[in-house]
């Protein structure tokens, strides 16, 4: 499946038009700002997700939250990724899919797919991936490696159809970082730094991830192109951001390094999947695989990308923890 030209339809550079967006993943960590995001930027907006079970009670957060995008004015479709039919048929009537599945589900995309290539009409698929850039990292440990692979092959699965794509390559969640590392919601005295604290990693606030995948999503300019989020402000290394902290709320924090050795040891010895957190904090924060490349002029970045929106700074997020912290609901850690 191809676009003539490379172009879209109902879409432009600047997202002035609207295009129907459908998000699989709605419900979960990321999939909820993607949503707001979707309908902020005017567009018809659908969710497809799992159906609600009998022990979902009219109080689970799962139905709150289906309401609450019903609200929105999003259409909510209720259905499973083995039945092809229905997905053939939801995507005959949307431009754009964005999927945020979490980890565990990322080679269920494959269905997605498989239903895509009777879906002519959609212009564009941003899978799930919103880490690191999976064909730019290198070295990692097995266990991440493993995951790592997972969307590789959705990658490549996506061009061998032909499907016009966007990738995402979004680095760090914001908040779920802030809140692992510094833990802004306790009264804690001491703080975990992984390593010698000093490789640079990318956070980045879960609305502004958002805000620039839908945007990409609908962009001419990123079709079948990796878009890299890595805004200068949001560059910092484990040890900047616990002395930022400390300057924001005059408090003075024990540093409890671990050693690489001890984290290698975890990814050795705990099974899987509990192994991938160690593997995942190695690669970030001690690797630093994040900021271990130079972005190049042939790199598409986001917030040089789209100049008009003011995301928000590893120091404005730090300023509204240290007020009011946010607590991330449902984070997935990959």
């Amino acid at each position: 499946m191809t676009v003539a030209g490379g172009e879209m339809k109902k879409v432009s550079a600047g997202g002035g038009s609207s295009s129907r967006i459908l998000i699989f993943g709605a419900t979960g960590y990321l999939g909820q700002y993607i949503i707001r995001a979707s309908v902020s930027l005017g567009h018809p907006t659908s969710a497809y997700v799992r159906p609600l079970s009998l022990g979902d009670s009219p109080t689970s957060s799962k139905r709150v939250l289906i309401q609450e995008f019903e609200s929105m004015g999003v259409s909510v479709i209720q259905g499973e990724l083995d039945d092809h039919e229905k997905l053939v048929s939801v995507l005959q009537s949307v431009d754009v899919v964005i999927s945020a599945l979490p980890v565990p589900q990322h080679l269920q995309q494959l269905k997605i797919i498989k239903a895509m290539q009777e879906a002519p009409n959609v212009q564009r698929f941003v899978p799930s991936e919103f880490g690191n850039d999976v064909d730019r990292v290198r070295g990692t440990l097995p266990p991440f490696e493993a995951l790592l692979d997972n969307k590789r092959k959705i990658r490549r699965a996506i061009e061998a159809a032909g499907i016009p794509h966007t990738y995402v390559a979004a680095n760090s969640f914001a908040i779920y970082f802030v809140d692992y590392i510094l833990h802004p919601n306790d009264s804690r005295k001491e703080v975990i730094v992984y390593g010698p604290g000093t490789a640079k990693a990318v956070f980045n606030y879960e609305e502004d991830v958002a805000f620039y995948t839908v945007k990409a999503s609908t962009d001419p300019r990123v079709i079948n192109r990796v878009i890299i989020y890595k805004p200068e402000n949001n560059i910092v290394s484990q040890l900047e951001l616990i002395e930022k902290w400390e300057a924001k709320t005059g408090k003075t924090l024990d540093r409890i390094h671990v050693l690489e050795d001890d984290i290698i040891r975890l990814t050795e010895t705990k099974p899987f999947p509990d192994n991938v957190p160690a593997a995942i904090l190695h690669n970030i924060f001690i690797k630093g695989e994040q900021t271990n490349y130079q972005l190049t002029e042939d790199d598409l970045e986001a917030s040089s990308l789209y100049p008009e929106h003011q995301y928000t700074s590893i120091e404005k997020l730090l300023d509204r923890c240290a007020v009011d912290p946010p607590k991330p609901k449902l984070a997935s850690f990959a």
